[in-house]
């Protein structure tokens, strides 16, 4: 019997163990702001020097800002060190991903790639480096990875030194938005000959802990409050969505509602998840891959591959300027390749599977994540098949006034349909991101919601 009973214990022990995934150790997070960056990313620059060491990333002041909030590009006046075009991709494809290289066959008039000198160029507020080694000393992965524990306080990048795939993951979720934020921005989804209908957002993501009447049980579990408004074209204008984004989605699934001004009513909505459609995305994207990824990581085994060299968009001022009309980015096939900016950095390889117990229109996700500011920078899709589909990339900028890494645009490539959707576009709007409005408790609820409609 005492032997039973032993055995029984090491069993449970074995079973918490597998369950909990340790933080790492002091003297590992030491190594935070030393030998790494304060996010985790490698200080030292490459060996041919192509990337260079970090060096705290560029100031505040780094250009001007305009009356509505736009950011001039520091980088306006570099030219491309080269053009990859379909003529000359095989040259450059072990710094491409496998989507990348199948965006020049499926366009090898148009497509591009204009790589320019490579700037580290994110830095974060202090505040939030300190909030990011709270997490490396604390913070425990739960339920096989996919919910946190001791994730407290300002809640930024759960895993800055990870360990494996879903950590990496993980970070892309957590990581630090600017606080409150508010933006307008427009998607589109273009047919094969370039044609569209903007679909104008008005949305909010306003984060528990700086909320100040929110209530500390309803907003322990909650990583993000998230509306968005549809406010053009006609026939959409007036829904709504909420969402609330749980850390432990397993635990809690995200909560989310649905007010439909046509019927003037709030329903539940749990197709706002894994691949449930997008908003207004004529089938184009799934619920998750909004801001490249994102919700729950459970019906995924992530694994981590490590790290590389590739060319990803980066510091993609020129695609923001309020000098453009969105005719001018959205063509036929693709967005305006002359409008973009690659440069080379290092990212976190990590391919995501589809568990043998779980569903998904994506069987696998090949992703690649940006040392520097934990983003999600490009994606290959595949379908059950094991067939590429979908490409996405992330055209990042860095909000330099504000210390917050963003995406301008996000773009989704369906491969074989011919088609795409890019979403995030402000150019012709009125401002552009507002960061730190105060936000209510009351706002982000489902009672709040019919008010928000318009018709």
């Amino acid at each position: 019997m005492r032997k039973m009973i032993l055995q029984c214990g090491v069993l449970a022990l074995s079973l918490l163990a597998a369950n909990v995934m340790a933080a790492v150790s002091p003297e590992e997070a030491a190594k935070l702001g030393t030998t790494l960056t304060p996010v985790g990313a490698e200080k030292a620059g490459n060996a041919d020097g192509s990337i260079p060491p970090w060096t705290g990333g560029i100031p505040k002041n780094a250009g001007a800002v305009d009356s509505k909030g736009f950011l001039a590009d520091p980088f306006a006046n570099e030219k491309p060190l080269f053009v990859i075009t379909a003529a000359t991709v095989d040259k450059y494809k072990d710094k491409l991903s496998e989507g990348q290289v199948a965006m020049f066959k499926r366009y090898p008039e148009t497509y591009k790639i204009p790589v320019y000198p490579t700037h580290r160029t994110v830095n974060l507020p202090p505040e939030i480096y300190e909030s990011i080694k709270r997490s490396a000393l604390n913070v425990h992965a739960i339920n096989d990875g996919n919910g946190l524990e001791n994730f407290t306080g300002n809640r930024y990048y759960a895993f800055p030194i990870p360990k494996n795939g879903v950590e990496v993951l993980w970070n892309h979720i957590t990581r630090y938005h600017g606080g409150n934020l508010r933006r307008i921005i427009t998607q589109a989804t273009p047919q094969t000959n370039g044609s569209y209908t903007p679909i104008r957002f008005e949305e909010e993501v306003a984060v528990p802990q700086l909320i100040p009447d929110m209530d500390p049980v309803k907003g322990a579990n909650v990583l993000t409050f998230f509306k968005q408004s549809v406010t053009a074209p006609a026939r959409l204008a007036g829904n709504v969505l909420l969402v609330h984004e749980t850390l432990d989605q397993v635990k809690e699934p995200r909560l989310a509602w649905v007010y439909n001004a046509g019927q003037r009513r709030v329903r539940r909505a749990p197709q706002v998840a894994y691949d449930g459609p997008g908003t207004a995305a004529d089938g184009l994207r799934t619920s998750d891959n909004f801001d490249m990824f994102s919700g729950a990581p459970d019906r995924y085994d992530w694994k981590l591959v490590g790290k590389k060299e590739m060319y990803i968009p980066y510091n993609s001022y020129k695609l923001d300027s309020p000098t453009l009309k969105y005719d001018d980015i959205i063509k036929a096939g693709h967005i305006n390749q002359d409008l973009t900016r690659y440069e080379l950095h290092r990212v976190w390889e990590v391919i995501g599977t589809v568990k043998p117990s779980e569903r998904h229109i994506y069987a696998k996700r090949h992703m690649y994540i940006d040392e520097d500011s934990w983003q999600v920078a490009l994606v290959d899709h595949y379908d059950g098949r094991g067939q590429l589909w979908r490409v996405a990339e992330g055209h990042a900028q860095f909000y330099y006034d504000h210390q917050v890494p963003a995406y301008t645009v996000e773009t989704l490539y369906d491969i074989i349909a011919g088609r795409y959707i890019a979403l995030g576009m402000k150019n012709e709007e009125k401002s552009s991101f507002v960061f730190g409005f105060a936000a209510k408790a009351a706002d982000y609820t489902p009672a709040a919601l019919r008010s928000e409609g318009v018709r």
